[in-house]
């Protein structure tokens, strides 16, 4: 894994908070920052809910001047072609983002999926272990939540591996810390976890199953 970076921050500007940079979205991060080097003026980042993908592209506007149009796949096809054709004439960057892939969605142009199939796409993948087990610690010290120093590693063995779950179970969790009172530890998260129907999720490693 590349080093984590924390924070990403382009020109000093944190507005949007930190960007954690890993293996899962290193390649989005390149290729924003290499906006002068695009065979076109018009890329298109994609990656699942809570990944980052609209902090990233503000990041890319600050830094590029460039366009954003977010959800992209939902938007009226006439927009996108009339915005694709201003980003050439004007060699002003636009970024197109969205959550799947532009080869999965559906336009009906022809002008416009020839250009989407044409458009140099980058995505970011769901989170590796480095990355998750920052995330998991960083939403608990943005809230404030007390926690013990296992509780990434534990939490990493048994949640589903996504941002979206990552946000849902230190939601979870710091909202039972803050009901119970309790620092937030490995019998806490349990307790929690299997009353909210999130665990088991992924099975126990039988070689930590004494441990705990």
């Amino acid at each position: 894994m590349s080093q984590i970076s924390l924070p990403f921050d382009w020109h000093g500007d944190a507005r949007d908070g930190d960007f954690l940079v890993s293996e899962a979205n290193a390649q989005a991060v390149t290729h924003l920052e290499r906006w002068r080097d695009w065979p076109l003026s018009v890329s298109v980042l994609t990656g699942p809910p809570r990944s980052g993908r609209s902090t990233l592209a503000r990041h890319f506007a600050r830094m590029s001047g460039g366009t954003i149009i977010d959800d992209a796949q939902g938007q009226d096809e006439h927009r996108l072609f009339h915005a694709w054709n201003a980003a050439q004439t004007d060699r002003r960057p636009l970024l197109l983002v969205g959550l799947a892939p532009p080869s999965t969605w559906t336009v009906a142009l022809p002008d416009l999926r020839s250009r989407l199939a044409a458009a140099p796409h980058v995505a970011i993948a769901e989170p590796d272990e480095p990355l998750a087990r920052a995330l998991i610690a960083r939403a608990f010290d943005r809230a404030g939540a007390g926690y013990a120093a296992d509780l990434p590693d534990w939490l990493l063995r048994r949640i589903e591996r996504s941002y979206g779950a990552i946000d849902a179970v230190t939601r979870l969790l710091d909202a039972a810390a803050l009901s119970s009172g309790r620092k937030i530890s490995t019998a806490l998260a349990k307790e929690a976890l299997q009353a909210a129907g999130f665990l088991p999720i992924v099975p126990p490693d039988p070689s930590t199953a004494n441990r705990e």
